[in-house]
């Protein structure tokens, strides 16, 4: 098949690469969302999508909505059979969803029904799910409510980042995506309607969510340090200022702290939460780089008294 590709991030770069690679189709162009400005200099620069493109030397489009006329034009032009479609970042309009004779094919981290929205992974590790994964799904205007052509599983593993199952579902759902090719090509993949149940959202995590409340339990102060790791980060204050928490372990045995009293040992530093303590390991304060907990601990040398969180 003929396929235009849409995409924006660097976890959208396996499934085009998957595509390039497969030898049964053609990708005759990219989508992607325009150059931004990145770094200190806030220098114009193009996606890692778009970068992947021009290096395997395919056309790049680079519209400002997808809804703009010049862009409709020219994918009409090149009449793609089908639009694969991982973590392009834009909405797409019924005037280009109809365009592909087999319409857009995205590739989502989650097993649809759940987490229908911008940050499946990040919320599947936030609830304690076990098991996550990615499907492929015909686009129609809901939210990730399209008939499900297929989906990959993918286990949680107690010490996951969003970061590190991301990962993991980037390369395993680029197989997916690329079945999926190949099975509407040869027409023995049929997409299934979505149950209308198990149905729960995943809503783009704020800085306001990533802020850890220490009167929750340990496991929920865990998860949610996982869950927004590496973005937009797990984050509480001290002395009136941002510490990142990019890392911290459950200490079970250790229950005799307050929510947010800290302790520090020899080597660790453990907090207390509603239930158990936590120890930090690798933290960030504002205008530093990450650190050990124990080290940034012994910098800022913590009074009796003071407190994580306010």
């Amino acid at each position: 098949m003929k396929l235009v590709f849409a995409g924006t991030p660097e976890v959208a770069v396996p499934a085009l690469d998957a595509l390039i690679a497969s030898g049964r189709h053609e990708v005759a162009a990219v989508v992607t969302r325009p150059d931004a400005p990145a770094g200190r200099g806030r220098r114009m620069v193009a996606s890692p999508v778009a970068e992947r493109a021009e290096e395997a030397g395919i056309e790049v489009l680079k519209p400002l909505k997808p809804r703009d006329p010049e862009f409709l034009e020219r994918l009409a032009e090149i009449a793609p059979d089908c639009c694969p479609v991982v973590a392009y970042g834009a909405l797409l309009p019924r005037a280009a969803l109809d365009i592909p004779a087999h319409g857009w094919v995205n590739l989502h981290f989650s097993l649809l029904p759940a987490w229908r929205g911008a940050a499946p992974v990040q919320h599947s590790i936030m609830a304690g799910d076990e098991i996550a994964g990615a499907s492929t799904f015909l686009i129609e205007e809901g939210l990730d409510s399209g008939p499900v052509y297929g989906t990959v599983t993918e286990e949680i593993r107690p010490v996951d980042t969003s970061g590190d199952l991301l990962t993991r579902l980037a390369f395993a759902g680029a197989g997916l995506l690329a079945a999926t090719m190949d099975g509407i090509e040869d027409g023995t993949l049929k997409a299934v309607p979505q149950p209308a149940e198990g149905i729960t959202l995943a809503p783009k995590i704020t800085v306001e969510d990533a802020q850890v409340d220490w009167a929750a339990p340990a496991l929920r102060v865990d998860r949610v340090v996982r869950g927004c790791t590496p973005a937009p980060g797990a984050w509480t204050t001290f002395r009136g200022e941002r510490l990142k928490l990019i890392q911290v372990t459950p200490v079970p045995e250790r229950t005799d702290l307050a929510p947010g009293q800290p302790v520090v040992g020899k080597n660790s530093v453990h907090v207390g939460t509603g239930s158990y303590a936590v120890e930090l390991l690798w933290v960030q304060a504002q205008g530093k780089k990450p650190m050990r907990a124990a080290d940034w601990a012994r910098g800022v040398r913590i009074a009796e008294g003071e407190q994580l969180g306010g």
